[in-house]
């Protein structure tokens, strides 16, 4: 039986989706979760705004020694998405311990950047 590897809180204290990319390419951003427990990691993710009321608990679910990428632009609370434009903060929260990474690709501008760093576990 695989045991699970990581935390169970993470943080990524900066987000943002663009609203213009250019070229064939979309900039976006993804909150890659590594699960390496043999039972399914159920995610709560909440949003956090400078102005505005967070998007609380939305639901995801990694399973057993799987990894998933979940784009941010996918999240949504109540019908409400991510806003674009917009900066955000993310909290990831686990029944299980799970690792987290964030990978953003920027492609404002013709020379794209791509950005991962391991977000911040909270122990």
């Amino acid at each position: 039986m695989a045991s699970a590897t990581g935390e169970k809180v993470w943080i990524i204290p900066d987000g943002y989706i663009p609203e213009v990319s250019s070229g064939a390419l979309t900039s976006h951003e993804s909150i890659c979760v590594l699960n390496t427990a043999s039972e399914d990691a159920h995610l709560s993710i909440s949003i956090f705004f400078e102005d505005r009321d967070p998007l609380e608990d939305i639901q995801e679910v990694v399973q057993a020694r799987r990894t998933k990428h979940i784009r941010t632009s996918s999240l949504a609370k109540d019908g409400a998405p991510i806003p674009i434009g917009v900066p955000y903060a993310i909290e990831v929260k686990s029944n299980i311990p799970i690792i987290v990474q964030y990978s953003r690709l920027d492609a404002t501008q013709a020379e794209n950047a791509l950005m991962s760093v391991i977000a911040y576990p909270i122990k």
